[in-house]
């Protein structure tokens, strides 16, 4: 293992170097998790021989070129296979500290890596007991602003038009809380945003403004590299999570929607990375964690426009309201609720 990495709060030990990563050993890490990809170790030989179960499953998903997706138990849970139908397989050990990944031609290790970074590390986060929003967050202040929401709710293309205008990414997809001393904090992903070609276009006038993701793929990618915009590698504390609602065509969109607690609640819970895969302890314990968040944290209904035109004045109601919610290097560090 001669490459290392931290994303998520992970230190990542590879075989082989990831695009678009930096190596980043010797930041904290609260967890450790070994990629190999040139060959197949023994746990690895030994896991495929185990009897095994579907225990979650995605059809593929046409209209975006998504493969199908398997989830499988491996001899009761000592391993688990994630497959797609591509022909892409990892197998992860029971503890989320060993994956071996492969992916046939023509697909790349630029594919292996993209499934590695969004779907399997999501699944070892949770064999690791954390708690990961289906979100995305930049660096407001000294405070994570989090973007949270279903798939298509316009996540990371929020998330991208803040970085472009000077806000640092912090996570893209994938948002891990950490609690500490009654505060919630995020630990940094990895120092891209994917997007769709729409929403390259809707943010940069061209569909073909950004890199593709892969070679076989069609979604694009912002570099937070510093050249455009910029990554957060440090963990934030949360300073407020605005939950995407449908985009509207009303002109009073963009825009703000109070939110009862018990709703923002109820929002988190079904927008968990991977909650499918919860056993029914592991979900009472993440519903108690999510309570302690709406009730640290503001939660507020954000009210997207459907057009791009206004993607510049969403930017601008973020940025003023998030204002009075942000964490400062000097604040204390008690209970605050907005």
């Amino acid at each position: 293992m001669n490459h290392e990495y931290t994303a998520y709060g992970l230190r990542l030990r590879t075989d082989f170097e990831i695009p678009g990563l930096n190596q980043t050993a010797g930041l904290p890490a609260w967890g450790e998790v070994c990629l190999e990809t040139r060959g197949k170790p023994a746990w690895a030989r030994q896991a495929s021989r185990l009897p095994s179960e579907v225990i979650h499953s995605l059809p593929a998903a046409p209209e975006c070129n998504d493969p199908a997706f398997v989830v499988r138990s491996l001899g009761e849970d000592r391993y688990f296979q994630l497959s797609y139908s591509d022909g892409t397989e990892f197998l992860v050990d029971r503890l989320g500290e060993q994956i071996w990944g492969s992916c046939p031609a023509p697909l790349t290790q630029e594919d292996l890596v993209t499934y590695l970074l969004g779907p399997v590390l999501g699944f070892v986060l949770r064999r690791k007991g954390a708690t990961a929003l289906h979100a995305s967050a930049v660096r407001l202040g000294d405070s994570a602003v989090v973007f949270a929401g279903p798939a298509g709710a316009g996540k990371s293309t929020t998330a991208a038009a803040m970085a472009l205008r000077g806000a640092a990414g912090l996570c893209e997809d994938i948002a891990v809380l950490h609690e500490e001393n009654g505060n919630f904090f995020l630990h940094p992903g990895y120092p891209r945003v994917c997007l769709w070609p729409d929403a390259v276009e809707k943010l940069l006038a061209s569909r073909d403004a950004l890199p593709d993701l892969t070679p076989t793929w069609d979604k694009k990618y912002l570099a937070l590299d510093g050249v455009r915009a910029s990554f957060e590698l440090r963990k934030l504390q949360v300073g407020v999570i605005y939950l995407l609602a449908e985009r509207s065509e009303e002109d009073s969109a963009p825009r703000f929607e109070e939110i009862p607690g018990r709703d923002a609640l109820m929002e988190l819970v079904s927008n968990t990375y991977m909650n499918q895969l919860l056993s029914r302890e592991q979900r009472a314990r993440e519903f108690e964690l999510l309570s302690r968040l709406v009730n640290q944290v503001p939660c507020k209904q954000l009210v997207p426009h459907h057009s791009a035109s206004k993607i510049e004045a969403l930017c601008k109601i973020i940025e003023k309201a998030s204002q009075r919610h942000l964490v400062h290097p000097q604040a204390s560090i008690g209970a605050r609720r907005g």
